[in-house]
């Protein structure tokens, strides 16, 4: 039960030697992560807290076997973090830095498609296959084994909504913020691809806000979709022009609007909630 991420990864922490990494590292292990190497130049040849350490990512890959990456390079340096990973061979990395420069995340991310890199971020809050793996910082308590597919543009958001579903006995395949960034690795379709094309995720809830058209993306896919897509848009009230929260909730035109995508999403045939209580009351409405 899980999409792109499980037990099974092998993962290396890029530039975590700081407090916050360390203690990051910390929660990964214990929700079942398998880091295997840190990766931090100067520092090859030693270890950090027990895990060894190497100068590149390509060392890591050829000497660790890692094929995940957690990146904490403050946001200057994701984009290179994130070449150096798709140069390596790496197949899926999270970025967890805010307000990485635009023109590096549109170099990095396109170097990664050409890899074959899957991006989560930058501005990642987290990913998390529950009871298998974690990578970032979603809490492993507030969330549980299941069936349904969770993709969130907020990262609050997407943890008190796994909360609230924990709490109403309603597990996860895997829960996964994209990224708050006005750019992400991949879009809001690509992920919802992944999770209706998994034969373990039953129903996919999508968490969404004002800003950007990715959203629309998603159309084509709901309206041909044989698995219930759940969607809460938030920023209903939320004025035009002013950005609220991160550089991707910005409404600057009719269609970025809340209620806008609301009704196009409805119309596809998604089930729309107006609060999370409310999705988590439909989930269990519709899924028993």
């Amino acid at each position: 039960m899980s999409v792109l991420l499980d037990g099974a990864a092998r993962v290396a922490v890029y530039g975590g030697t700081g407090a916050y990494g360390r203690a990051q590292v910390a929660t990964m292990l214990a929700a079942g992560t398998r880091i295997s190497a840190s990766v931090s130049p100067g520092r090859g040849g030693t270890d950090i807290d027990g895990i060894p350490a190497f100068d590149t990512m390509a060392e890591a890959v050829r000497h660790a076997g890692v094929d995940t990456a957690v990146i904490y390079t403050p946001a200057a340096g994701a984009g290179d973090a994130i070449v150096e990973c798709a140069e390596a061979g790496i197949g899926l990395a999270l970025v967890a830095a805010e307000f990485v420069p635009v023109h590096d995340s549109l170099n990095a991310l396109a170097i990664a498609r050409q890899h074959g890199l899957w991006v989560v971020g930058p501005n990642s809050l987290g990913m998390i296959s529950p009871g298998q793996a974690l990578l970032g910082s979603i809490a492993p308590d507030f969330t549980m084994p299941g069936h349904v597919g969770v993709i969130g543009r907020s990262g609050t958001l997407t943890i008190t909504t796994t909360r609230l579903m924990c709490q109403a006995g309603i597990g996860q395949s895997t829960a996964v913020h994209i990224g708050g960034d006005f750019l992400a690795g991949r879009n809001p379709h690509e992920w919802l691809r992944l999770f209706l094309d998994d034969p373990e995720t039953d129903a996919v809830v999508y968490l969404g806000e004002i800003g950007g058209l990715k959203e629309y993306g998603m159309l084509d896919l709901i309206r041909s979709a044989r698995k219930p897509v759940f969607v809460l848009i938030v920023g209903r009230h939320a004025p035009a022009g002013k950005r609220m929260g991160h550089a991707g909730a910005l409404i600057a035109g009719d269609r970025e609007t809340a209620a806008a995508k609301r009704r196009a999403l409805g119309e596809a045939g998604a089930h729309i909630a107006d609060t999370p209580p409310h999705l988590v009351a439909l989930l269990k409405e519709r899924m028993g």
